[in-house]
């Protein structure tokens, strides 16, 4: 089963990343498996500590997705990693081993630390569609126009039946990035979102 959530990393200047990734808990440790090539496969081979940051607000997802990446930050206890202040939770993870792959290597992690700021109270479903938006935008470049077209026609329904402002903000920086992407620009614009 794959998880999503927000990792905050480091460079080896100490400038942080913040991004999507989807995560898998194998054999008591998190399992993490960037892309090559991506700025947190790099953080992560130059400084092996990560944080894991469990949030509601999908505006961080979509932000991070269309170049919106700044985010309030606070110090985590024992990573040396930065957390999100809007996290309900986070683990600071510690790289115990690495399994390359040409094109996503696990990184094994252990949990060194792991805290809760406030309660989950549960998504509604445009925030779910939100969730499901980004990871078709972070596939742009893959998947086929009339995949994203049918899918944005499909998840559209639940954001206008459930939404509130920030769900509906953070649909809007995911439609644009639909609609500039040169593959699917007339995709989006024929589907009306």
């Amino acid at each position: 089963m794959i998880r999503e959530a927000v990792i905050t990393t480091v460079s080896s200047a100490g400038e942080v990343h913040i991004t999507p990734l989807g995560y898998r808990v194998r054999d008591g440790l998190v399992v993490l498996a960037p892309f090559v090539p991506s700025r947190t496969l790099e953080n992560l081979r130059l400084t092996p500590r990560a944080v894991l940051n469990f949030v509601d607000d999908v505006r961080v997802i979509a932000g991070c997705l269309t170049g919106r990446r700044t985010w309030p930050i606070e110090a985590s206890t024992k990573a040396g990693v930065p957390r999100l202040r809007a996290a309900l939770a986070h683990w600071e993870l510690e790289v115990s081993e690495v399994r390359e792959h040409c094109e996503r290597p696990e990184f094994h992690c252990r949990v060194a630390e792991e805290a809760m700021h406030r309660p989950f109270l549960g998504f509604n479903r445009a925030q779910a569609a939100v969730v499901e938006l980004a990871i078709l935008v972070s596939r742009l470049d893959w998947l086929v126009p009339s995949k994203v077209a049918s899918d944005l026609a499909y998840l559209q329904t639940a954001v206008d039946k459930t939404a509130g402002d920030d769900e509906r903000e953070a649909w809007a920086w995911l439609v644009a990035a639909v609609r500039t992407h040169p593959r699917h620009a007339i995709v989006a614009s024929v589907t009306g979102t």
